[in-house]
């Protein structure tokens, strides 16, 4: 930013000294514009072919001042366009350097294919829970705000295997296709299945026919933003209490209330106790309110003698401090 304001100026200055040196010849040897403005030009870039000089003392006085400032305008303009093209070329290829470092040391991180608007929402709260992701995205523009905002991304068409193996697909836990059509989606589906067949897929769908084919193409799940956002507005007429705990209960902004899924691992104190035997309610304040199994089956609202097994995902209803206490529990 400094060296493109410097760029800036010396501009202004040189192209002011070609309208001074063009003015000067026309008022003090009174030559016609054009023979002014090539004296000039060729006295600035110190070429000085002779066919034009000056022959009154005042002519050559100016001449000598116009040379002392005009050439070294004109060297230091020269040396700021260099400097600005090396610098830019050297910073590309360090920030390139750096982003393939930071992607090859993830493992277990998801894979973001688009940074539209819905793509760009999705990166804020990924990275607000300081989750390791990568951002594909193609359009020059994009990723130099996205590179701004101190993410990880990959420049490059999502569609092709090189820009996927590039994100790191084959350590990848999830991808994401928010890109601008079903078409580019499907693509990107299949191929990542093909380079990863166990990568869990998120997909984006904008025709309603289309999440079918997603979701034989490969997707684990197709959602529509035109859909969800309309049962949201329906929802926010019919069910407004409703609507406002849902919002409480998922926003990251909120600290009062939060609902949260954890995984329970093989090693977890939980593993082989009953909800009543754990005591979450007692020890960390927390309502479970739904199991998901490894099956893929939901219990909603379990009883008090569900027996906790390895690889269940509690879903788990309370204040933010107990949310991060529990965390534990489960890893443990």
């Amino acid at each position: 930013m400094i060296l493109t304001n410097k760029l800036k100026i010396a501009f202004f200055i040189l192209f002011s000294m070609f309208v001074i040196g063009t003015v000067g010849y026309c008022f003090i040897e009174g030559w016609d514009f054009e023979e002014s403005l090539y004296t000039t030009i060729i006295t600035l870039s110190t070429v000085g072919y002779g066919d034009f000089y000056p022959h009154s003392r005042e002519g050559r006085l100016f001449t000598v001042v116009l040379i002392i400032f005009g050439v070294g305008t004109m060297l230091y303009t020269v040396g700021l366009i260099t400097e600005t093209m090396v610098e830019g070329r050297l910073r590309i290829l360090m920030g390139r350097g750096r982003m393939v470092k930071m992607i090859n040391k993830m493992n277990n991180h998801y894979i973001i294919c688009g940074c539209g608007r819905i793509g760009s929402l999705i990166c804020k709260e990924l990275a607000a829970e300081k989750v390791d992701f990568v951002v594909i995205e193609k359009n020059p523009e994009i990723n130099q705000l996205i590179q701004e905002e101190g993410l990880v991304y990959c420049q490059g068409d999502a569609t092709e295997d090189k820009t996927l193996l590039a994100a790191g697909i084959k350590k990848a836990k999830g991808l994401v296709c928010v890109l601008p059509t079903d078409a580019e989606n499907l693509y990107v589906i299949l191929t990542a299945k093909e380079l990863n067949p166990n990568i869990y897929i998120l997909s984006r769908s904008e025709e309603e026919e289309s999440e079918h084919r997603l979701l034989r193409a490969g997707a684990d799940r197709v959602m529509s933003p035109y859909t969800l956002g309309g049962m949201r507005m329906a929802m926010a007429i019919l069910r407004p209490a409703m609507l406002d705990f849902i919002e409480i209960t998922t926003s990251g902004q909120s600290l009062d209330l939060r609902m949260e899924e954890y995984a329970v691992c093989e090693g977890s104190a939980l593993v082989g106790k009953s909800l009543a035997e754990s005591e979450i309610r007692q020890n960390y304040g927390l309502i479970i309110v739904a199991v998901k199994k490894e099956s893929g089956k939901m219990i909603f609202n379990p009883l008090a003698n569900y027996v906790i097994e390895k690889g269940d995902k509690l879903i788990a209803l309370g204040e933010e401090d107990s949310i991060g206490r529990f965390s534990n529990a489960c890893s443990l």
